[in-house]
C-alpha cells in the first residue's frame, strides 16, 4: 500500500469540495444556475479519501451527488463550475448539468441520476482493464439505496465470479432519498451484501478521511494483485437535504446536529491541530481555496454558452 497522503492535502481537497458546493447552492438560490442539484456537503471525506488511493489512470463512476468525487478525481474546479453554469468551457461543454459530470481524460467516466447504474459500468471498466492486460482498477460510488437494486446484485455476481479489479464503494448517508436505511433493508451492515458473492465487505467511518484512504488503499492493492473486488461501506451523513429545495421533514434537528459534530472537515481540522498544524496554516489553505473558486467562477461566468445550432453536438461518442 502506498504511503498515506499528507492530511493537510486531504483537508485542502475537502475544503475545495465544501466551498465549491456552497457556492453552487448560492448560484441555484439566486437563479444563476438551473436544473437539479444534489449536494454532498457532509460527505467530503468519502470522495477525498477514496480517490486519493487511486492513480490518475484508474477510473470512477459516481452518482448524481458526484461533484465531490469528480473534483477529488482531479477535475479542476473551473470546468466543474463552468459545467454547472452551462458554459462551453465546462467538463462536458455545458451539456451535462449537475447529475452527469464526466471527464474521461481524468478517469471520471460516468455520473448518473439512475440509482445503481454506475455499478455495472464500473464492472465493465474493470473488465476492460483485465482484457487490456492493465493493472488499472475501477471504483464505483453509490448510495445505500443502490444495494437494493437488481443491477447491483447482477454486477456483484460478475465481479465476484471473474475476480475483477473493482472497488464497490457505498456511501451510506443513512437515507435513500427520504427513506431511512433501516426501513429499506433487513441487515445492519450493508457491507455484508458482498458475502453472497464471496466479496469481502468492510465498514469504515466515512467522516474520517484517513480511515477512508486506508481502507480504500488496501482494496486497491488487493484488486491490482488480481485478488478481486472489495465492497466498502462508508458510514456518513449528508448535512443538506436530498436535493436543492428539500425541506427535510423526515429527520429531526437533533439528528442533524449530532452529525454536524462529526463533520469531516472538523474531524480533520482537529487532528491537524493535534499534530501541530497552526490555525494560521489552516486559514491560509482555506483562503487559497476561496481564491481558487472565486477565479474559477469569474472565468465560468465570462465563458460562452453553447450555440443553439450545436445543441446536439458532443452528447454521445
Amino acid at each position: 500500500m502506498a504511503d498515506r497522503p499528507d492530511l493537510l492535502d486531504l483537508y485542502r481537497m475537502m475544503v475545495r469540495i465544501r466551498r465549491a458546493e456552497e457556492r453552487l447552492e448560492e448560484l441555484f438560490r439566486e437563479g444563476e444556475a438551473y436544473g437539479s442539484l444534489h449536494l454532498c456537503i457532509g460527505q467530503e471525506a468519502t470522495a477525498t479519501g477514496a480517490c486519493a488511493a487511486l492513480r490518475a489512470d484508474d477510473t470512477i463512476t459516481c452518482t448524481y451527488r458526484g461533484h465531490g468525487a469528480v473534483l477529488a478525481k482531479g477535475v479542476p474546479t473551473g470546468p466543474v463550475l463552468a459545467e454547472l453554469l452551462g458554459r462551453e468551457t465546462g467538463c462536458c461543454r455545458g451539456r451535462s448539468g449537475s447529475m452527469l459530470l464526466t471527464d474521461m481524460t481524468r478517469g471520471a467516466i460516468f455520473s448518473t441520476g439512475i440509482v445503481a447504474a454506475g455499478v455495472p459500468i464500473a464492472v465493465g471498466a474493470a473488465l476492460s482493464a483485465r482484457l487490456s492486460v492493465s493493472d488499472r482498477v475501477a471504483l464505483t460510488f453509490f448510495g445505500d439505496g443502490a444495494v437494493n437494486q437488481g443491477v447491483f446484485h447482477e454486477a456483484l455476481n460478475l465481479a465476484g465470479l471473474w475476480k475483477l479489479p473493482v472497488i464497490l464503494f457505498c456511501e451510506n448517508n443513512q437515507y435513500a432519498e427520504m427513506t431511512p436505511t433501516h426501513e429499506g433493508t433487513s441487515i445492519e451492515r450493508l457491507a455484508d451484501r458482498g458475502a453472497a458473492y464471496r466479496i469481502p465487505g468492510v465498514v469504515v467511518d466515512g467522516n474520517d478521511v484517513e480511515a477512508v484512504y486506508d481502507v480504500t488503499a488496501n482494496a486497491v492493492a488487493r484488486a491490482r494483485r488480481g485478488d478481486g473486488p472489495t465492497l466498502i461501506e462508508a458510514t456518513t451523513y449528508r448535512l443538506t437535504g436530498h436535493m436543492f429545495g428539500d425541506t427535510q421533514p423526515y429527520r429531526s434537528r437533533d439528528e442533524v446536529e449530532s452529525w454536524k459534530a462529526r463533520d469531516p472537515l472538523l474531524v480533520a481540522r482537529a487532528r491537524l491541530q493535534e499534530r501541530g498544524v497552526g490555525a494560521d496554516v489552516l486559514a491560509r489553505v482555506e483562503g487559497e481555496v476561496e481564491a481558487e473558486i472565486d477565479t474559477a467562477l469569474e472565468a465560468a461566468r465570462a465563458a460562452p454558452e453553447p450555440r443553439a445550432e450545436e445543441a446536439t453536438s458532443y452528447v454521445y461518442a
